[in-house]
């Protein structure tokens, strides 16, 4: 009998990086796929080696052809970080457009079940709080955040009409604030930022008053959650993330108490549209997946802070990666 054969886009960042690592570790062949503008090759290359994992380097908003069977296609390309997609927009927009139309498209030709990563900030500034999969979220599509957030919209929409029209197995997961090793220093989110700035003797920049707030998810409990959902039989979006809600002001404080540094925290005007608050409503994924976060926040804070600081000393130097290609 032959393995189950997935298909992960996204391979080489923060979240499909880990993807790989749990489905080789489940005995699938994995096929990986990255166009690496913001992923980096060295999260997978330990994978390299083994016969049950290939690598495709392949942007998914060009046309996508794998050969042979799949079983499952995982949705995971895209910039996913302010620092990110506000000088990638209109890269944004194609791999949250373009890119789910042929993974939608390659699923239906293969038969295969579609699981795509969506996220919090689809609810944009919420009005409502804790934030539920039935809020419609408000959003502005037209600010400097709205290539993001419209993108992963549009993604839920077009996953929703190959459900709906072509009777496609599709899987939609909603990623609230997610952290751990793997995440890029420089990546412009709050936690790497705070550690890189401790661990560089700067000061911790806070945006507004610090009493906008967060909840943070360890990898390792999302990863278990968006497996989960894959194999449920559960086609509308689900939240996965920590309800454990904090303000950035007070974590900005846990990651100066964990890393010893005596540096101050310094405030700067708050970034157009930056949501006030984000705690999710889990009540689906406790029902539906029998899921909850498992790691607290101090452990996997501790285990981040650990990779961190076992990084070559040039990575926390390390400027964000510049893009030549504007189109």
């Amino acid at each position: 009998m032959k393995n189950k054969r997935i298909l992960i886009t996204g391979a080489a960042g923060f979240l499909g990086s880990h993807l790989c690592d749990r489905f080789i570790k489940e005995g699938y062949d994995v096929v990986g796929m990255d166009n690496l503008i913001t992923g980096d090759i060295k999260n997978i290359e330990h994978l390299f080696p083994l016969q049950n994992f290939e690598f495709y380097h392949h942007d998914v908003s060009k046309f996508i052809h794998v050969s042979g069977h799949l079983d499952y296609i995982l949705h995971f390309a895209s910039p996913a970080s302010p620092i990110d997609y506000l000088k990638i927009p209109i890269q944004t927009l194609k791999v949250g457009s373009l890119g789910i139309h042929n993974c939608l498209g390659l699923a239906k030709d293969k038969g295969a079940r579609v699981l795509i990563a969506s996220t919090s900030e689809i609810y944009g500034d919420p009005l409502v709080h804790p934030q539920n999969e039935s809020y419609w979220g408000n959003v502005n599509p037209i600010g400097p955040r709205g290539v993001y957030d419209e993108a992963k919209r549009f993604q839920e929409a077009m996953t929703m009409a190959y459900h709906t029209f072509h009777g496609l197995e599709t899987r939609i997961v909603r990623i609230f604030n997610t952290y751990g090793p793997r995440m890029r220093l420089n990546d412009g989110r709050a936690l790497p930022a705070f550690i890189g700035q401790a661990l560089r003797g700067e000061d911790l920049t806070v945006f507004g008053d610090g009493s906008q707030t967060r909840s943070f998810c360890y990898v390792d409990d999302l990863i278990e959650g968006i497996y989960r959902l894959l194999l449920s039989d559960y086609h509308f979006p689900v939240n996965i993330g920590n309800p454990n809600e904090i303000s950035l002001k007070d974590f900005a404080e846990e990651v100066l108490k964990l890393t010893g540094s005596s540096v101050k925290i310094v405030y700067k005007p708050l970034p157009v549209d930056d949501p006030k608050q984000r705690q999710p409503d889990i009540t689906k994924a406790k029902e539906i997946l029998g899921w909850e976060p498992k790691v607290d926040r101090a452990e996997g804070l501790r285990k981040t802070y650990e990779y961190f600081k076992s990084l070559p000393k040039e990575e926390l130097f390390k400027q964000p990666k510049e893009f030549t290609s504007k189109k």
